[in-house]
C-alpha cells in the first residue's frame, strides 16, 4: 500500500487540526431552532450565521505555505 500525501501545501493557520466539533455544535443549534419554529408555525427561519459565529471557531482559515516540509504533507 502506498503512502498518501497532500498535493498542495495548504494548512490551517492555528494548531487546531479541525473545526469538526464546533461545526457539529453550530448545526445542531441551527436544526434545534428550525424545529422549534416549525412547531410554532413560523415560516421565517434564521440563517446559520445568526446563530453561530465562525470567528469564534478554533481555526482562522487556511493559508498556502511554500516552505512546508514533507512531514506535514503526509495524511
Amino acid at each position: 500500500m502506498s503512502n498518501s500525501i497532500k498535493k498542495t501545501k495548504i494548512s490551517g493557520i492555528t494548531i487546531s487540526e479541525s473545526e469538526k466539533a464546533e461545526k457539529r455544535e453550530a448545526n445542531r443549534k441551527y436544526r434545534r431552532t428550525v424545529k422549534q419554529k416549525v412547531k410554532l408555525g413560523n415560516d421565517e427561519f434564521p440563517k446559520i450565521r445568526e446563530l453561530s459565529n465562525v470567528w469564534c471557531f478554533s481555526k482562522d482559515g487556511k493559508r498556502y505555505n511554500a516552505e512546508m516540509s514533507a512531514k506535514y504533507l503526509r495524511k
